[in-house]
């Protein structure tokens, strides 16, 4: 006799076809035989409905988890917090190499010294118990504010094995924001190095929460002595460890709904706003990503992407629980390269500015040689990019003539590479797959999200999407209908991308307002973004809702995703896509690569004095507007949406300047008080070209 789960299952799989019309085109709606739920197949993804009594499906979940959104390590499901992943990780991996650093005590670079996890974890005790020492409360915030170094680590443990609140503070905000972020926290204590410690000193009688100092890398003897009556102490990180060493007090470990940490977002249109994750949202994220990343003890990982950014976070927190080391670079962008070659790691994490800058740097040197080398670079690329085509393996001799000695420029061990933060086109994917012969994922994600909200698979050899959702959440496409985006379109579902479950964040500290504004009754996180759901369960970043104007002929605009396609220019280093209601078209500010302008210059014969007169002179701003025009028909722009003037500058835009954030996102609103003059000028150059 048909059971009646058996009769439901029929139902739903009668509906499914009848919706898409051709049967044969939809998978099979599976059942569970423990579980007796319901599911429909999709490649990466499977979907269910988001409530059975409307019968509408948009509700994507990881097919490596579909009946149940993970929330702990598959493995170790007594890891609850962070601090418990980090008691794991320091007894199970005790002897093993853990943090490096190659800053030596005077200030000079050497090689890589390294600290172990049981080592670590004794410093993490002193540093807690000497927290406790000077009377720090429990569930107090803790700011962090240097750039990424093994201390960074060590005390961010110590705030989870004692439940204090981590707060990280960029080292490149300015005294306001700083200020703002350790008063709106209430931080009672901060750690610092001799330079921040400087811009603290600046308004220390303007942060009144603030009880301790504790100087890293500073020596006793110049530690300030401040007036009794300030309530200020402030000591350097090595008495602090020594007090706590004398005075171990024991753990008091956190619960996994307690808060690990406050993140602030960089404040692009306002000021800063504080993301509050849990112990259990960071753990969840992570065991999320242990389904499809897996790394080993013998992995090496260079940290040069800001702690404070919880990308970077989250990769050693992941990296902490498989036993990996962490080398730190010296702190200075231009000199990560040296730093690669001396650690030499096996697995790189970055964003998409600086693989493009790989990308071109391998680009002009190959064109720059010419003849022979470059035919050999191109057969040994297409061999090599076909066999991955095909699921293969190429020669290995096309490694040994020609990508060898790319995969030097990274240390040569590199075995995996992961980006985030923005959408990496799929040319540079191919092309990074390719030279460095290991698998290139993408990764899609937000603070408030704990971090990573899908990703590729490790065997996913397709490019130009972020793969399917983390196993530990669940994602749906909402209707945009004032951008023509809807979970109905055809062949795919388009809309702004929400997500739910143990990965979202609590709301915003001490402000509801804004919580309401991203997180709805039904647990949903509205991310801002565009998404489309492609093939195989894959989901695409196709727009932003965030930042969108009108023109005024009504036409809605989203610059960063133009930006994003005028960015593939090779004359393009950074750009800046203004509009406003009162005008019909579209301006952009341009920073130009300097080796690329430079060079064109020579092939044209234009001499020049400066590079600043260079970027002024209209053959160069013809000669960019063309080749962005190019790159924007390949990407089939609409035609409101291509810049139909632009200003070349020869400063980068950056955080000194102000018009970066530090997750080198442009803050709109400075741009367009900064560059307001040339705003204006394009204007009225474009008006006064019309017929």
């Amino acid at each position: 006799m048909e059971s009646k789960a058996s009769r439901r299952l029929q139902t739903i799989q009668n509906h499914v076809n009848s919706a898409a019309g051709d049967p044969r085109s939809m998978p099979v709606v599976q059942l569970n035989q423990t579980a007796g739920e319901f599911f429909s197949e999709q490649g990466y993804s499977v979907v269910l409905p988001e409530k059975l009594q409307t019968g509408k499906w948009n509700v994507y979940r990881s097919a490596t988890s579909p009946l149940k959104l993970l929330s702990r390590f598959p493995d170790h499901p007594d890891i609850g917090t962070l601090h418990d992943n980090f008691v794991y990780a320091s007894e199970t991996f005790r002897d093993y190499k853990y943090l490096g650093t190659r800053i030596r005590a005077d200030g000079t670079v050497g090689e890589y010294k390294w600290t172990t996890y049981g080592e670590a974890a004794t410093a993490r005790s002193a540093i807690g118990s000497g927290l406790v020492a000077h009377g720090i409360p429990k569930g107090s915030s803790i700011g962090l504010y240097f750039i990424n170094r093994p201390e960074w680590i060590i005390v961010d443990h110590a705030c989870s094995a004692y439940s204090y609140i981590s707060v990280p503070l960029y080292d490149t905000l300015g005294p306001d924001a700083v200020k703002y972020i350790v008063n709106h926290s209430s931080a009672q204590a901060i750690f610092c190095v001799p330079e921040t410690l400087h811009v603290l000193m600046s308004f220390l009688s303007e942060i009144p929460s603030v009880r301790l100092i504790v100087v890293v890398g500073g020596l006793d003897e110049l530690m300030p002595s401040l007036p009794s009556a300030t309530g200020v102490k402030v000591v350097s990180f090595s008495k602090l460890i020594a007090q706590g060493s004398n005075d171990r007090h024991p753990f008091r470990p956190p619960k996994p709904e307690d808060v690990a940490t406050i993140c602030y977002t960089s404040g692009t249109t306002g000021t800063p706003k504080g993301a509050v994750l849990s112990h259990g949202n960071m753990i969840a994220n992570t065991a999320g990503a242990t389904i499809g990343i897996k790394f080993y003890p013998s992995d090496v990982y260079i940290s040069y992407l800001p702690l404070a950014h919880i990308y970077e976070r989250s990769n050693l927190i992941l990296l902490a629980y498989y036993g990996g080391s962490a080398g730190f670079y010296q702190g200075d962008n231009l000199k990560l390269l040296d730093d690669m070659a001396e650690l030499r790691p096996t697995v790189f994490c970055s964003v998409p500015r600086l693989y493009n800058r790989v990308y071109d740097g391998i680009i002009n040197a190959v064109k720059s040689t010419g003849g022979l080398r470059e035919r050999v670079f191109n057969a040994a690329y297409n061999a090599k990019k076909q066999a991955l085509l095909k699921g293969k393996n190429a020669s290995p001799m096309w490694d040994r003539l020609v990508f060898n000695k790319i995969k030097d420029k990274l240390g040569g061990r590199v075995r995996f590479m992961f980006s985030g933060a923005s959408p990496l086109s799929p040319d540079v994917m191919d092309f990074l797959r390719v030279c460095f012969g290991c698998p290139v994922i993408e990764g899609y994600g937000m603070t408030e999200s704990s971090c990573v909200i899908t990703f590729m698979h490790e065997k996913d050899i397709q490019s130009g999407h972020v793969g399917a959702p983390n196993p530990a959440c669940e994602v749906k496409l909402v209707d945009v209908p004032e951008m023509n985006y809807t979970s109905d379109d055809q062949p795919y579902p388009r809309g702004e991308i929400c997500v739910r479950g143990p990965i979202v964040f609590q709301g915003y500290y001490k402000d509801e307002v804004q919580t309401r504004e991203v997180l709805d009754e039904e647990g949903w996180l509205h991310t801002g973004d565009i998404g489309l759901w492609s093939p195989g369960g894959r989901l695409k970043i196709i727009d932003r809702k965030k930042n969108i104007f009108k023109l005024a002929q009504g036409e809605y605009i989203a610059p960063e995703k133009i930006e994003n396609v005028y960015a593939k220019s090779k004359f393009v280093a950074q750009c800046f896509v203004y509009g406003d209601s009162f005008n019909s078209c579209l301006v952009a500010i341009v920073s130009v690569d300097p080796d690329m302008l430079k060079a064109w210059a020579a092939k044209e014969g234009i001499k020049f004095e400066s590079f600043e007169q260079l970027c002024n002179d209209p053959r160069a701003r013809t000669a960019v507007l063309a080749d962005m025009d190019a790159i924007g028909k390949e990407a089939q722009l609409r035609g409101f949406e291509f810049t139909r003037s632009i200003t070349l500058v020869a400063e980068p835009f950056t955080m000194e300047n102000g018009l970066l954030t530090p997750t080198f996102k442009v803050k709109r609103p400075q741009a367009k008080a900064y560059f307001g003059k040339a705003i204006a000028d394009m204007y009225e150059e474009v008006l006064s070209s019309k017929p």
